[in-house]
């Protein structure tokens, strides 16, 4: 029964991320970096974004394999179930808000980021929670943090913004400009660690209960750091 709140808690974060993911896109203003490349193959290929998302997660996986070896836990393999169900989220939630058009003020592209970025911060909270396993991104930098002994954070500022220089590379070669990364991308990479702080402070009478429906005991206290 544990395992099953555990899960159903880690697949919420993961709805709730594709609906960060929907609203980023929605604002223009720039896509989160974990995203921007599948985002930029779905313009070049017309392929739908969510499948792009399950192969890019994917290679995250194999790369972990491939910096692991013998250290690679086996069970980091339900990465790839959890990618396909965030990869469907993200087709499910862009076919749900397929009806809204992007804002054409800058103001309400900016509400709209906004948004994206709440949601991105509640979907980072529940699947920490849940502390099921890292979703594929995460596990990479873990494994270049136990193989190279950098420190996460390091670590995870050069994936970021290696990510954002391949999609935008991938933009200027095949779509003649500069797509899916602007400004926002920067605001959501240093703004939603901040919004998971002031959310946790806000809510935590309710995280603490949810830790408790949870594990059905006291609750724990976890990490709630930055994507």
């Amino acid at each position: 029964m544990k395992i099953a709140k555990k899960i159903f808690v880690y697949c919420l974060g993961l709805f709730f991320l594709a609906l960060g993911v929907t609203f980023s896109i929605k604002s223009q203003l720039g896509i989160s970096p974990v995203n921007s490349i599948p985002y930029i193959w779905s313009l070049i290929s017309g392929i739908e974004q969510g499948h792009l998302i399950i192969v890019v997660f994917s290679s995250f996986i194999l790369l972990q394999i491939v910096l692991l070896r013998r250290k690679f836990n086996p069970i980091n393999l339900l990465q790839i179930v959890f990618s396909t169900i965030f990869g469907y989220f993200v087709t499910l939630t862009n076919y749900m808000f397929v009806f809204m058009s992007p804002p054409e003020s800058y103001i309400m592209r900016l509400v709209f980021l906004f948004i994206s970025m709440v949601l991105v911060a509640i979907g980072i909270i529940l699947y920490l929670r849940a502390a099921l396993i890292p979703l594929p991104a995460e596990g990479c930098m873990l494994a270049i943090n136990e193989v190279t002994g950098m420190e996460f954070h390091r670590i995870k500022s050069f994936f970021d913004t290696t990510m954002v220089v391949v999609a935008a590379a991938l933009s200027l070669l095949f779509l003649g400009g500069l797509i899916g990364v602007r400004e926002g991308t920067i605001i959501a990479a240093v703004g939603i660690g901040k919004i998971i702080g002031v959310l946790n402070k806000i809510f935590k009478n309710q995280i603490e209960r949810l830790d408790e429906f949870i594990n059905g005991d006291k609750a724990i206290t976890l990490r709630s750091e930055e994507c």
